[in-house]
């Protein structure tokens, strides 16, 4: 994980068509201290490495290179991991957010931003299926950062529970908004709520029937003060 998301940037910057494999990366030396976070050994937890952890590398890596060369603004970074089960069943989803505008585009909304772009489920298939019924599933409008070309928005998704169950999140960019780029205005940070009440970025509840949980995922940064050139 911790070299997929260092040649992810690597790739980003130089020539992302060109097909992956051995002797693209040739070139990247990835080194990561031995029992730290990146490198970890057992029995650290390792939970939530490709989701989460990942994107973590990807932005500090990105900003290294961005002391050198453009890059683009910061996208959601989180995948906003939702788990809904119980003995009887288990649901997982990740959930799409902004990304961050660059220099000559705006940021695409609604996409998962660096380590996957999985689909979402559709919501006739996902009723059939699961004891869950989705009340919103839209664009988080104007949670993009502001910016001569501005961020993607996010996504907001709100689904209720029809039997007993327990809901799971672990998501980031809670606290810490996605940051622009240039003079570019931070995305908005994202929001996991259950009927209403806010909860923290990482966190586990018991499910009544009826019960709402809402996740409004992060923007994109914005890049360059709006009404100034981008270069």
């Amino acid at each position: 994980m911790t070299r997929s998301a260092c040649y992810f940037v690597v790739r980003c910057l130089t020539d992302p068509d060109t097909p992956a494999s051995g002797g693209a990366f040739a070139p990247v030396t990835v080194r990561a201290p031995e029992g730290s976070l990146l490198n970890a050994r057992p029995p650290a937890a390792v939970a939530a490495g490709n989701v989460e952890t990942s994107s973590r590398i990807a932005d500090v890596v990105f900003l290294a290179f961005g002391e050198a060369i453009d890059v683009p603004a910061q996208g959601q970074g989180t995948m906003n991991n939702v788990t809904l089960g119980s003995d009887r069943f288990t649901y997982y989803e990740t959930i799409g957010g902004g990304q961050g505008a660059c220099s000559d585009a705006d940021g695409p909304s609604a996409v998962h931003v660096a380590m996957s772009n999985t689909l979402s489920t559709p919501t006739e298939a996902l009723e059939l299926a699961y004891p869950i019924r989705v009340e919103r599933h839209g664009l988080r409008l104007g949670s993009g950062g502001v910016g001569r070309h501005r961020g993607g928005d996010g996504v907001s998704r709100e689904v209720r529970v029809l039997e007993p169950c327990r809901l799971s999140i672990v998501s980031e960019r809670r606290r810490h908004a996605p940051q622009g780029r240039k003079g570019g205005e931070p995305g908005a940070r994202g929001r996991n709520l259950l009927n209403g009440e806010q909860l923290p970025a990482k966190v586990t509840r018991d499910l009544d029937p009826g019960d709402v949980v809402r996740i409004e995922t992060p923007g994109g940064g914005g890049y360059a003060s709006p009404g100034l050139s981008a270069s």
